[in-house]
């Protein structure tokens, strides 16, 4: 048995942070499934929401995000999160993340605009802001004596005191997979971060890694915790649409930067659908991609930046820049194909401004939890702020306990399973799974092709769970289970919103409530 003092599940913004606020006072251990590097945290390109500038406002990012989120923000939620914006870049810039200067600003900080903002806000690293942040803090966790990276370590549940036939329903830690050895070791800890992302591979196109299967939220609920507002994914309006970029997204900042939206014959179609046009939040811009692409049987449509001089593209989006041209589109000559895709997973974990969730001891932290902030919609840039502001809020409440020495905890037992014979049963499920998420659960929806999926939802997870039974675990085969239970969530979040807000748009349902409530669903047993 491994034991620590925190055990930080998920190697994203949220997770090292969390282990570098935490690792001069504890021994901290962090798993990640795959390496330290891998996960959507790496990914983000645009930047951090912040309200760095004297033309900035708190009022001004809180109103914003609170005008995106579609009346279903959390408002107290939203106020800590940016007022706690500047101290959090500040900690940023400190262990030397290099954010992208610029001399003129008063910040000394190039800041960009993106969608649903109403001023330039968003600071960043060109446009790999998500990678520079990572690099820099990975070096320091690796480099920390008190914090153990074990890389190759998929979790497969939580350790509770349900589970363990106690009357406390606390959590002790978590069972995990060593992927290198098919081992599963048990890991104590007084204190256990959810910190693993969302569920993007739940859907057939999206612009998430692998790695984004909704474990914490799936390993949440079947330990007790309330999960809200599942029916909110985030369609990104702009990932690239080519045969050999996979899941590679177009900044926001690009649209920020003049960015038009066009038809293949070269009309410009925003302005029709929201005054804001290519600046309107997220929701709106990819409805309004799909309903020209569905319109015109299109296979996507294009983002055009052509106006702009190669200099100012080669500075400000060199990763996408490079990328494209390495697939034989010059951006400062032509259009960009583009179509949406499942991005960011609005809800999550219920958890409260310290990061705590139902069950004792164990935190949510960044796109895992719900903790109110993002509402029906989420705001650009506003995600890797949270990772920040929570990570820091969990790490002082966990400060603030006691010491506990956790309970001797039973080895894993797999004495009553054997080899599976077939593992085309899990690759067969996971493709009808994305394939029928994506047809069903989309942009738009409707009760018909909802409870279509539900349906198909309860098969799979009857095979799944029959399949868990009687067979040793693989990795494929945890996230399989993972992400049924996760669309679940979403297919039952959807199917009890009778309104069309923010991201969940119902064709059975076109009109928005007035008193609008989170959608917060209580695992069953519970």
């Amino acid at each position: 048995m491994l034991q620590f003092d925190t055990l930080i599940i998920g190697s994203g913004l949220a997770g090292l942070t969390l282990a570098l606020k935490l690792c001069e006072h504890q021994k901290v251990g962090l798993i990640t499934k795959k390496a330290l590097l891998d996960g959507a945290s790496s990914w983000a390109q645009g930047g951090i929401a912040a309200v760095l500038s004297d033309e900035d406002t708190l009022d001004a990012h809180t109103q914003d995000t609170l005008l995106a989120g579609a009346g279903l923000c959390d408002e107290t939620a939203t106020r800590y999160v940016v007022e706690h914006g500047k101290q959090s870049i500040d900690w940023l810039i400190a262990q030397g993340v290099p954010f992208t200067k610029d001399s003129a600003s008063g910040t000394g900080y190039h800041l960009t605009r993106e969608g649903g903002h109403d001023r330039r806000r968003i600071i960043h690293a060109a446009d790999t802001t998500g990678h520079a942040v990572q690099e820099t803090l990975s070096r320091k966790v690796l480099a920390h004596p008190n914090i153990t990276v074990l890389e190759g370590y998929m979790s497969v549940d939580l350790i509770t005191g349900r589970k363990l036939g106690l009357s406390d329903n606390r959590c002790y830690g978590a069972y995990a997979l060593n992927t290198a050895t098919d081992e599963v070791v048990t890991i104590a800890a007084q204190h256990t971060i959810l910190a693993t992302g969302g569920s993007g591979k739940v859907y057939l196109y999206t612009t998430n890694p692998d790695t984004s299967t909704g474990d914490g939220i799936a390993m949440a609920w079947r330990a007790g915790c309330r999960v809200a507002n599942m029916e909110f994914i985030q369609f990104h309006p702009t990932c690239l649409y080519h045969p050999h970029a996979k899941s590679f997204l177009i900044s926001e900042a690009v649209r920020g930067e003049g960015g038009i939206l066009k038809l293949p014959d070269g009309t410009r179609f925003m302005p029709r659908h929201d005054p804001r046009a290519e600046l309107a939040p997220r929701d709106i811009v990819a409805r309004a991609i799909d309903y020209e692409m569905k319109k015109g049987g299109l296979d996507c449509v294009y983002l055009d930046i052509s106006h702009q001089s190669v200099e100012f593209l080669q500075e400000h989006f060199p990763n996408i820049f490079a990328r494209c041209l390495k697939l034989g589109i010059n951006i400062s000559q032509e259009p960009i194909p583009v179509v949406p895709a499942a991005h960011y997973t609005c809800g999550g974990v219920v958890a409260d401004l310290h990061a705590r969730t139902d069950v004792k001891n164990l935190y949510a932290v960044g796109e895992t939890a719900y903790s109110g902030l993002h509402g029906a919609n989420r705001l650009a840039s506003n995600s890797l702020l949270e990772c920040l502001v929570f990570a820091d809020a969990a790490a002082q409440d966990i400060l603030s306990m006691p010491a506990e020495k956790p309970p001797a905890l039973p080895a894993w037992d797999d004495s009553q399973v054997t080899d599976a014979d077939e593992h085309i049963v899990i690759a067969h499920n996971w493709a009808e799974l994305r394939h029928f998420m994506w047809d069903y659960v989309g942009i738009v929806r409707t009760n018909k092709r909802l409870q279509r999926a539900q349906h198909r939802v309860q098969l799979l997870q009857s095979e799944i769970d029959e399949y868990y039974a009687h067979f040793h675990i693989s990795p494929d085969l945890l996230e399989l289970r993972n992400l049924v239970t996760n669309a679940d969530l979403i297919v039952q979040s959807a199917l009890s919103r009778h309104e069309s807000r923010g991201l969940h748009y119902s064709r059975d349902y076109p009109e928005t409530l007035e008193h609008p409530q989170p959608t917060i669903l209580i695992p069953p047993n519970y």
